[in-house]
């Protein structure tokens, strides 16, 4: 069933949107992550994706308390990402809650050890984060651009047995503009047997209905929730 999977990007324990991955352009929107968890899961959310910005930029797990706060006061089914790059991270995440874990710069910088996770975890507890500025794969929290073409980059783990893939445009992340339909078009063509979560530039229930007849897995939603432009009734009603 198509998902709607609500986002909370933590910085110094607290919820916050950025704007196309730029650490100057941050909103606050809520002090208390687990608040906001609660809320979504009061309204029929099933799922969380959680990422730690202070992570991704330390380039190794850093808000694994909050992980652990909404992991063990909900039921929320939680992928967690941002600075997962060592087998320490990995079991932290693990231990702390998370149902499944996105790596994205480990898959970049990384890939035997990637690979060795999805071997020692399984398929259906690794997302490969698949994160593309003009379709040149995005890392260390989109602080760096690569040469490496998305579709290459998803072949070559599709060919590892890779089921789950997270792509947020980062041109498109936080702008409220829509999301990259043909992206997840062509994705959707290419990989028909690969769960795709889309991420980025979603405004309103319109573009959610645009994403879900491509018949893809999911849709990360964030800065739209936050702002209004999505409302709990909204999810609320998708899910009953």
């Amino acid at each position: 069933m198509f998902q709607i999977i609500p986002a909370i990007d933590i910085i110094d324990a607290k919820c916050v949107r950025l704007t196309q991955g730029d650490y100057a352009q941050k909103t606050e929107y809520h002090s208390n992550p687990l608040e906001v968890a609660k809320m979504f899961e009061d309204n029929g959310v099933k799922r969380l994706h959680l990422v730690d910005l202070d992570g991704a930029k330390a380039k190794q797990i850093v808000n694994y308390k909050v992980l652990n706060a909404i992991a063990n006061k909900t039921k929320l089914q939680i992928d967690f990402g941002g600075g997962l790059q060592s087998d320490k991270d990995i079991l932290i995440a693990f231990e702390c809650g998370a149902n499944q874990i996105t790596g994205g710069s480990v898959a970049v910088k990384n890939p035997n050890l990637f690979f060795e996770w999805l071997v020692k975890f399984g398929a259906d507890k690794i997302i490969l984060g698949a994160d593309a500025k003009n379709r040149k794969i995005a890392v260390s929290g989109w602080q760096e651009t690569s040469e490496i073409d998305i579709f290459e980059f998803i072949t070559s783990y599709v060919e590892k047995g890779v089921k789950y893939v997270i792509s947020t445009d980062v041109a498109k992340d936080g702008m409220l503009e829509g999301p990259s339909l043909d992206l997840y078009t062509q994705m959707s063509m290419l990989y028909p047997d690969l769960q795709i979560i889309a991420s980025g530039g979603v405004s309103s229930m319109a573009d959610i209905e645009k994403l879900q007849s491509l018949a893809i897995h999911g849709v990360v939603v964030g800065k739209a929730i936050y702002e209004g432009r999505i409302t709990m009734a909204d999810i609320k009603k998708y899910y009953s």
